[in-house]
């Protein structure tokens, strides 16, 4: 029963500070549409020079095929040499396609050069990817028109993902990021705060015990937790269209492990600063790191391996590969009961530095 008037302690001195309501409520809903367009990877539009310089009738449909699909934006088009590295340069194109008569007199098919701006290297392996998967089909197409089998047929089949959009790869990641965020700033400032306003001595003479006062502090924090990470789910299903294929229900006990360890990390800043901009600033070190090394913007095995130590103790790793599992996959707990144990170890391991910690905190 102590413990539920901490709790409620906490509630209505958060309700209390007007300006943060809207940060709670209203920011992190903005926060996942602004960052579900932002963080897209989707690559269409591709701004492209074509050059045709070539007399075949090859070419002409080469270059038609370029113009007539939705991943090109031809911005220019003729049959004069252009400075191609002079276009590169200013920005003007990403791609310049210049199409040649076939040095071997016994080809009809023109000589294809393609110089890309190599800056993005992103964007640019994705334009050589959209011309040479353009080229393959029509040399496929001519082959079969001439009664040649091509050397070899495949054919690609994409599985949970069919249409390869990026949101659908991001927008799961969108809402463990939401559920760092919050609950991490929130909960590191929480102790601080108490010190700041003196208001520590009232606590420690009440007749709480330290683990209540902890939980009083935390669970605040985990209830809000859950319900942004409620409305990002259900906003990241309704605006973005993004389908959960599995079990909501794992999706919230894989968050509660989760809260488990970053609420007793946020304590145990929250412990060791001495201010307020302390608080904040090991809080916001923390998190970028965390998103970092957590597989949210770059695949974990991209990371070198002598970092590889700092994403296997990264909670907000295991978080985001167990709500991809459960949101595209559509698996259950047994796909993904080694992330969730790792998850369960960090967390019994975080809270127990966090609460040693708090006792010699409540000790001073």
């Amino acid at each position: 029963m102590k413990l539920f008037y901490l709790v409620r302690k906490e509630f209505i001195e958060l309700f209390r500070q007007k300006e943060l309501l809207p940060m709670i409520i209203i920011a992190p809903l903005v926060q996942i549409v602004v960052l579900g367009y932002v963080v897209s990877t989707d690559v269409e539009r591709i701004p492209v020079y074509l050059v045709n310089r070539s007399r075949s009738v090859e070419a002409r449909r080469l270059v038609n095929r370029i113009e007539a699909t939705p991943l090109f934006d031809v911005r220019s088009k003729g049959t004069e040499v252009i400075p191609t590295l002079e276009v590169l340069r200013r920005g003007d194109a990403t791609a310049v396609v210049e199409f040649r008569d076939n040095s071997n007199s016994g080809s009809t098919f023109p000589d294809i050069l393609v110089s890309l701006d190599g800056v993005d290297a992103n964007t640019s392996a994705i334009a050589a990817g959209y011309l040479n998967g353009i080229l393959r089909r029509f040399l496929e197409e001519e082959a079969r028109k001439h009664g040649r089998a091509p050397p070899v047929s495949h054919n690609t089949l994409i599985r949970y993902n069919p249409g390869l959009r990026s949101i659908n790869y991001m927008g799961p990641g969108i809402v463990a990021l939401l559920l760092t965020i919050l609950t991490m700033f929130m909960t590191s400032i929480s102790l601080v705060r108490e010190k700041e306003q003196q208001t520590m001595d009232t606590l420690m003479v009440s007749r709480l015990r330290p683990w209540q006062i902890y939980l009083g502090k935390a669970l605040p924090m985990a209830i809000i937790g859950l319900v942004e990470m409620s409305l990002g789910t259900v906003m990241v299903m309704l605006w973005f269209e993004v389908p959960v294929r599995g079990n909501l229900a794992f999706l919230f006990l894989a968050a509660l492990v989760f809260l488990a360890a970053l609420l007793a990390y946020s304590l145990l800043i929250s412990t060791i600063a001495g201010t307020h901009q302390q608080a904040l600033f090991f809080s916001w070190f923390s998190m970028v790191t965390f998103i970092m090394l957590g597989g949210l913007l770059t695949p974990v095995d991209n990371i070198p391996s002598w970092l590889m130590f700092l994403a296997d103790i990264n909670p907000v790793r295991y978080l985001i590969e167990i709500i991809r599992e459960i949101f595209l996959k559509g698996n259950g707990i047994a796909f993904f009961a080694d992330d969730l144990v790792r998850l369960g170890a960090i967390a019994a391991v975080v809270l127990t530095i966090s609460l040693l910690s708090f006792r010699r905190f409540i000790s001073r």
